[in-house]
C-alpha cells in the first residue's frame, strides 16, 4: 500500500462541537471516513489523523510504537480543544483504546467517548508471547476485512506486524490499569458477532471505567469493522444523539 497522504481529514466546522476521530490497528482513516463525513454534516470540527505506520507498508509499522499512535492523536486533540468549546473522542478498535488513553490523561476536557468495537485486551494464547515471538518473525496472517456487508473493504495491511503487535498489547495494559480515572459519559457499541475482538473487552472497559453515563449497544448485523457495515447509520445516528445530549447536560451545568 503506497503511503496516502490524503488519508488525513480535517475539517472546521462549528467552535461549539468537535469530534476526533481514530481508526484501528493496520488499518487507516477510510474505515473512519463516512462516520466524518456525517459529523460534518451536523456541523462539527473533525479531525481524523492518520496514525503513524499507517497508510504505508506493514514493515513501515513495525519501525513504529504506541507512544507514536497516541502523540498523533493528542496533537489533533489539542488542535481542536484550542477551537472548540466541547471535544468528544471516537474510537474504532484499538482506535477505542487510544481514545481511552486521552480521557484518562486529559479529564474534562474529554467531554465524551464513543467506542466502536474497542480493544483492550486479548485471550488469544498466542498474545503472551509476543515479546519474544516478535523478535524472531516479523508478521504473520492478517486478521482484517471482518465486515458482513459483501464488497467492502477497511484497505488494512495484508500482514500482522508482530513489533506493531507487541507495543498495541503494551498500550492495552497501560490502558487497563487506568480505567478507573474514566468518568466522562461513554457510549459503547459492539458487535454480536466480532471475529477479531472477543466481548470480554467491552465487559472489561465497562467494569473498568468510573463514569455514571454509559451505554452499551449491541450491533447484530454487523462484524469487527462496523463503520463499514450494516450497522454504520445506527453508529452516526447514536453517536450524534450522543454528543446533542452531552453537550446539552454539559450546558446545563453551567447555568
Amino acid at each position: 500500500m503506497p503511503v496516502e497522504e490524503g488519508l488525513r481529514f480535517a475539517h472546521d466546522g462549528s467552535t461549539e462541537v468537535g469530534v476526533l476521530l481514530s481508526h484501528g490497528f493496520t488499518g487507516s482513516p477510510i474505515s473512519m471516513r463516512p462516520w466524518a463525513d456525517r459529523l460534518v454534516a451536523e456541523g462539527y470540527s473533525v479531525r481524523l489523523p492518520l496514525l503513524p505506520g499507517h497508510g504505508t507498508t506493514w514493515q513501515e509499522m513495525n519501525r513504529t510504537v504506541w507512544t507514536e499512535w497516541y502523540a498523533e492523536l493528542e496533537t489533533a486533540f489539542a488542535e481542536l480543544t484550542d477551537r472548540c468549546a466541547t471535544v468528544f473522542v471516537f474510537g474504532l478498535s484499538m482506535g477505542g483504546a487510544l481514545c481511552l488513553r486521552l480521557a484518562e490523561e486529559h479529564g474534562s476536557r474529554v467531554a465524551g467517548l464513543v467506542l466502536v468495537n474497542p480493544s483492550v485486551l486479548s485471550l488469544r494464547r498466542a498474545i503472551r508471547l509476543l515479546p519474544l515471538l516478535s523478535r524472531i518473525v516479523p508478521s504473520v496472517t492478517p486478521i482484517a476485512n471482518d465486515i458482513a456487508k459483501p464488497g467492502v473493504s477497511e484497505h488494512a495491511y495484508p500482514r500482522t506486524p508482530l513489533r506493531a503487535l507487541a507495543s498495541l498489547a503494551k498500550l492495552w495494559e497501560t490502558v487497563r490499569r487506568d480505567l478507573p480515572r474514566v468518568d466522562q459519559p461513554v457510549l459503547l457499541l459492539r458487535s454480536a458477532v466480532d471475529h477479531v475482538v472477543e466481548p470480554e473487552n467491552a465487559a472489561a472497559i465497562l467494569g473498568g471505567v468510573s463514569s455514571g453515563d454509559v451505554t452499551e449497544v449491541v450491533l447484530e448485523n454487523s462484524y469487527h469493522v462496523a463503520t463499514l457495515d450494516h450497522d454504520a447509520p445506527v453508529i452516526f445516528d447514536r453517536s450524534v444523539e450522543f454528543v446533542r445530549r452531552v453537550r446539552a447536560e454539559r450546558a446545563g451545568d453551567r447555568v
